[in-house]
């Protein structure tokens, strides 16, 4: 199954330690993968940052909510116990818990509420406003998952605007765009590197060359079709690059469309002896957001995280 959201974890925590004794959150995250039946791929997804898994990450977020709401109380670092509250949330809400449910207990809507600028701390204080419902953000998934799903918004949107503004610019452009591609992805070695297009009366429909290395003992062979969404790239067109491959005494190309290909077309290039890549629009805009080609870094945003080396206890 695929790793539940942190939500879900709510009760299997709380019921993991309902007997009242010291938890230790290794123990707990272990006892809940096994209660969910996760398997090793499920429990090794890692989070983008590639720092630690996205279930242990969820796990760590469900005790912190907990923490919060009182349903348990750390004891001791990476220990805990449940709480008369947490014992109560478990015999109320037998099928699951979730961060409404928690949303109950000021001491949750204190943490969870928008922060506020002093001026409007002290206007509360005076005016002995409490906290409410309306000052919290809704809770759907953990900050990390939040930000992961806004980046993949964002690229989306950004991946779409780059296929749409190619497609208005010349083929000649777009021959030019896969070169520099290349380039960045570090085959070529340099622009210089590469052959941009052959004569005219030689190239049979090859758009480049690329070394595959640096001592040049590979060479690349690249096409680049820039077509209309809607006109997918079809079986003949890779056998045309193929038979274009074999007059050049070449065994690898790189077929280049912002469009598709169409299933004949893929299973083509499977089976054939020359090895030929294909790259369709959705990979394209991939590729260019991941080597930065066309696109720039707006902003940059930092997560911090606790440096647990500076708090170890110093021995006297």
């Amino acid at each position: 199954m695929p790793v539940p959201n942190f939500q879900s974890l709510f009760r299997p925590i709380l019921a993991f330690a309902q007997d009242g004794s010291e938890k230790s959150i290794r123990d707990a995250i272990a006892a809940v993968a096994k209660q969910l039946l996760l398997t090793e791929d499920d429990l090794n997804q890692l989070q983008p940052s590639g720092r630690d898994t996205v279930f242990e990450n969820r796990a760590h977020w469900a005790r912190t909510y907990l923490e919060k709401a009182g349903a348990i109380k750390k004891t001791r670092r990476s220990h805990f116990k449940i709480t008369e509250r947490g014992k109560k949330l478990l015999a109320d809400n037998p099928i699951s818990i979730t961060a409404a449910v928690l949303r109950q207990f000021p001491e949750f809507l204190a943490f969870q509420r928008s922060p506020k600028q002093p001026q409007d701390e002290q206007i509360q204080k005076a005016h002995g406003d409490a906290v409410n419902d309306a000052d919290v953000p809704s809770i759907t998934t953990t900050p990390e998952d939040a930000i992961q799903q806004a980046e993949t918004q964002l690229n989306n949107f950004l991946r779409s605007q780059l296929l749409e503004r190619i497609g208005q610019l010349p083929s000649k452009f777009f021959e030019r765009l896969v070169v520099d591609l290349i380039v960045k992805m570090g085959y070529g070695g340099s622009r210089g590197g590469v052959v941009e297009k052959l004569t005219k009366s030689a190239d049979e429909g090859i758009d480049g060359i690329v070394n595959e290395d640096a001592l040049g003992l590979g060479v690349i062979y690249l096409q680049a079709k820039r077509y209309a969404p809607d006109n997918t790239v079809g079986r003949e067109r890779i056998q045309q690059f193929a038979g274009a491959l074999v007059g050049q005494g070449a065994s690898k190309g790189v077929f280049f469309t912002t469009s598709s290909f169409s299933k004949g077309a893929i299973e083509y290039a499977k089976k054939i002896p020359q090895k030929i890549i294909l790259i369709d629009g959705e990979e394209l805009a991939r590729l260019m957001v991941l080597h930065e080609v066309g696109v720039r870094a707006e902003r940059t945003i930092a997560i911090k995280r606790i440096d647990l080396d500076y708090f170890e206890e110093i021995e006297d």
